[in-house]
């Protein structure tokens, strides 16, 4: 009895021992580990992420560039596929085999248990082949989302496009609130001004049952929060003036660049080879980027920001203001055209002063006007004396934007090149250069580089007598204006007196008779001056560039203008014409000259514009 009675004790010490173990692991489970509770929320809650609407883009006359139209990414739990028929799969999406694979291993690899992107930008129809059949598909589902859409041909350099953003940006900090799927601005104003159009998310709980069946809000909504749609971008492009630049740039390598030399606002901007912007949307986005980016042609090159080339002639009114404000010069200054200092673009009268000069871009004037700048007679030793003018000419010259960026609302702008004494002191040897070794940059060659932009930066600023605002695109965020740093104005170190004397020899180039080299130019016919200055880039690798740059009307500007064809010759036959039908197609609605149309825009000129 004894020995039963302790049984008795040792089976009731098992049982309480086990009531005590389940007891303490429900303790755990229920009250301190809350992994099994947040497993129980995710069978009974459903999480839903409100994608906002990317803020839409306008032209500066209210017209939408660009703006969002549904479409549809097939998700994907890898977790939860079970038995896929992979050939009755891809038939149905029309899929390639291959590709399937490589986007579900992409998706494991992400995640086994989180959805992702599977197949992207899938269109109504293609939804429509597929969303009926999902129910024999388990761990597939459809997320509808916005895409961007465009409602012109037009301006993709400057617009950018949208992608999906990458696994190696989702580990970043600065994209944590992105997530599988999400678009975001890859170039242009997409990427610069992507806090302002992305909105803010949203997020809505919902109850459902083990079948998935929505039962209604968590807590009648008590943790949801509103999607807030991102902000509209007011641009100051004339969309007009845009497609009349791009259809003269159209067969052509080069750069157009329109500004408002008074707020700095870009009024068009072409940079040629052309595509169109709706080539980087939609199913097959990748394949059509990497035909762009193989194209011998380069047409995603953005050249108004990223091509630096020397300026050429334009060049010499930077070289005339920087020596008027040392004092070395004046307008009434005559310097011979003597040959054997450089050679002149062609036989003219004598360069009495400035103005004659200017008209006729005399370079052996122009090379003397440097000379003076630069040797000064601050020093005995030649070297020295041209190192420590090259030095302070630099200077003053930078003060015009150059050799810097301006700081224009886009990416990859590149800064050009003003060099230094420390460049040549590199390149040929400290005390081994003088300013015969330098002299072409008296007339915008050698060594020196700028952009489109800057050349037309600099017509801003002549045309301003002496400041600028950085040029950007957006006048407008939603319903405030442009960033702060857009209406700041940046002086020169140049007194305004002297732009002053730079402007009858630039109206000369246009309208001085005989030996004048913008008569291609000329707005005389509507009573509108025009002041500006050609220029001929000489070229070691083909044919001379041509350029061109200038202002308008020439005492009330309301239009500067660079432009820049490759391989075109002279300035004054090419780069002149142009610019003067993007003119007289901003200050009068429109351009009436066939000739120069017919001209610049002849047969097979479309051969560069890339299409979806």
């Amino acid at each position: 009895m004894q020995y039963l009675e302790g049984r008795k004790y040792v089976v009731h010490a098992i049982f309480l021992a086990v009531a005590l173990l389940f007891g303490v692991r429900l303790f755990y489970i229920q009250v301190i580990d809350g992994s099994y509770k947040r497993a129980a929320d995710r069978n009974t809650l459903q999480r839903l992420v409100q994608v906002p609407y990317r803020g839409l883009i306008y032209d500066r006359n209210g017209q939408i560039l660009v703006q969002n139209t549904p479409v549809y990414d097939l998700m994907v739990v890898p977790r939860e596929v079970k038995q896929l028929d992979t050939a009755r799969f891809c038939q149905l999406l029309q899929l390639p085999l291959e590709e399937f694979r490589v986007s579900l291993k992409d998706a494991r690899a992400y995640s086994r248990v989180k959805a992702s992107p599977l197949v992207q930008n899938l269109s109504t129809p293609e939804l429509a082949a597929i969303q009926d059949n999902l129910i024999d598909f388990p761990g597939f589902s459809i997320k509808a989302r916005m895409a961007r859409s465009y409602k012109t041909e037009n301006m993709a350099h400057a617009l950018g496009y949208v992608g999906a953003i990458t696994p190696a940006f989702l580990e970043k900090p600065k994209y944590a609130k992105y997530l599988p799927g999400d678009n975001l601005g890859i170039t242009g104003l997409e990427s610069f001004y992507e806090q302002d159009l992305m909105g803010r998310r949203g997020v809505q709980y919902r109850m459902v049952n083990v079948r998935g069946i929505e039962k209604g809000a968590f807590r009648n909504g008590e943790f949801d929060t509103l999607s807030v749609a991102g902000q509209d971008l007011h641009t100051s492009i004339d969309i007009e003036l845009q497609q009349y630049g791009e259809k003269l740039m159209a067969g052509k390598r080069g750069s157009i660049v329109a500004l408002d030399p008074k707020t700095g606002e870009i009024l068009a901007m072409v940079s040629a080879p052309l595509y169109e912007p709706s080539i980087l949307t939609g199913k097959g986005m990748g394949n059509r980027y990497m035909d762009l980016l193989n194209n011998p042609e380069r047409p995603l090159f953005n050249r108004p920001l990223m091509a630096t080339y020397p300026p050429g002639s334009v060049f010499k009114l930077v070289n005339e203001l920087v020596a008027l404000q040392m004092g070395v010069v004046t307008p009434e200054t005559g310097f011979d055209c003597n040959w054997k200092l450089v050679r002149c673009t062609h036989r003219h009268e004598a360069p009495r002063n400035l103005s004659i000069a200017i008209k006729n871009s005399c370079n052996p004037y122009f090379y003397q006007v440097m000379r003076a700048s630069v040797l000064r007679g601050r020093s005995t030793n030649k070297f020295e004396d041209a190192r420590l003018g090259i030095a302070e000419w630099r200077r003053q010259v930078m003060s015009f934007g150059l050799g810097n960026k301006l700081g224009v609302d886009m990416a990859s702008e590149k800064k050009g090149l003003i060099p230094a004494p420390e460049f040549y002191d590199k390149l040929r040897g400290y005390h081994h250069w003088n300013f015969r070794t330098v002299y072409s940059l008296s007339i915008g060659q050698g060594e020196i580089g700028i952009t489109g932009l800057q050349m037309a930066n600099v017509m801003a600023t002549i045309a301003n007598r002496g400041y600028y605002y950085t040029p950007h695109f957006v006048r407008g965020i939603g319903t405030g204006g442009p960033r702060p740093e857009f209406l700041q104005r940046h002086v020169t170190t140049v007194d305004p007196q002297y732009f002053e004397a730079l402007v009858p020899g630039m109206c000369a180039v246009m309208d001085g008779g005989r030996g004048a080299t913008g008569v291609n130019a000329s707005l005389a016919r509507y009573g509108i001056a025009v002041a500006g200055k050609t220029g001929t880039v000489q070229n070691a690798h083909g044919d001379d560039h041509a350029t061109f740059a200038a202002f308008a009307p020439a005492n009330d500007p309301k239009i500067a203008i660079a432009v820049f064809i490759e391989n075109a010759g002279f300035g004054g036959n090419s780069a002149a014409p142009m610019a003067a039908l993007m003119m007289e197609k901003f200050l009068r609605g429109k351009a009436n000259n066939p000739r120069w149309e017919n001209w610049l825009v002849g047969p097979g000129t479309e051969r560069f514009i890339v299409r979806k």
